[in-house]
């Protein structure tokens, strides 16, 4: 079981070159999901930025996953991507219809912005404010210019998370700004993001973080992105070791 208030899992999980590392040699795609909710108790959902899955696709999630699960969802990039947040009223319609059908195996919204995409406060304020206040919400803002208090100040007025990164050219920021701390972690390769495997002394440094901020009463999300090689599968059982998980 996991500590309470802590969740540390994967970005997606249906990978072939996870055979053998997660999943058994063989094992059919559509049997993964549940092979993987036995040992992990929460994953990202990536499959949703390409495409945003129908209400019955959620519901259906919903069975198929145990009480207690959690499950975060990427933002569509229609919405993040070629809109960049303009005109949000179009997709928040169809984010809550999913998000209602997912019921209590619901985490948080993550809204992942184009590396390229500079700081616009009015946007970014607007787009909070057209969102549910029920809804849990990440952003991901992977340009430098965003880091500003006035910024963070825009996400803990909407209760938003400041999506905490870890990758090659992303600023790693250790900002709270919601109940909780969404925690990305894209691998520790300088070069290259999602590549390499995270060594034991960075899982322990990022273990003291997390515990910091379970102390300050903040729940806990942590999903490894660096899924070659099962990197994100192995990393993950680290940390959740090296948290007594």
């Amino acid at each position: 079981m996991t500590a309470p208030g802590l969740h540390i899992g994967t970005s997606g999980w249906s990978y072939d070159h996870w055979e053998n590392v997660l999943y058994p040699a063989g094992l059919p795609p559509a049997k993964r999901l549940a092979y993987y909710v036995g040992n992990f108790d929460t994953v990202e959902l990536n499959a949703s930025f390409y495409r945003w899955p129908r209400s019955t696709t959620f519901a259906s999630w919903h069975q198929r996953l145990p009480p207690g699960f959690q499950m975060s969802v990427k933002a569509p990039r229609g919405l993040t991507h070629a809109k960049k947040l303009y005109d949000p009223e179009v997709w928040s319609g169809r984010i809550q219809e999913g998000w209602h059908e997912l019921g209590d195996r619901r985490a948080v919204l993550l809204v992942p912005l184009a590396p390229g995409q500079t700081r616009d406060d009015a946007r970014l304020d607007y787009f909070l404010g057209a969102l549910p206040w029920w809804m849990r919400v990440a952003v991901e803002l992977r340009h430098e210019s965003w880091n500003d208090d006035a910024v963070f100040a825009i996400l803990e007025r909407h209760g938003a998370a400041y999506c905490v990164m870890s990758g090659a050219g992303l600023p790693c920021v250790l900002r709270a700004t919601a109940p909780f701390v969404y925690l990305r972690l894209h691998g520790p390769d300088q070069e290259f993001l999602y590549g390499g495997s995270y060594s034991d002394d960075d899982l322990r440094w990022w273990a003291d973080r997390i515990r910091q901020w379970q102390a300050d009463g903040l729940e806990v999300f942590a999903y490894f992105n660096n899924d070659g090689g099962g990197n994100a599968v192995r990393n993950a059982w680290t940390l959740r070791r090296e948290l007594g998980v």
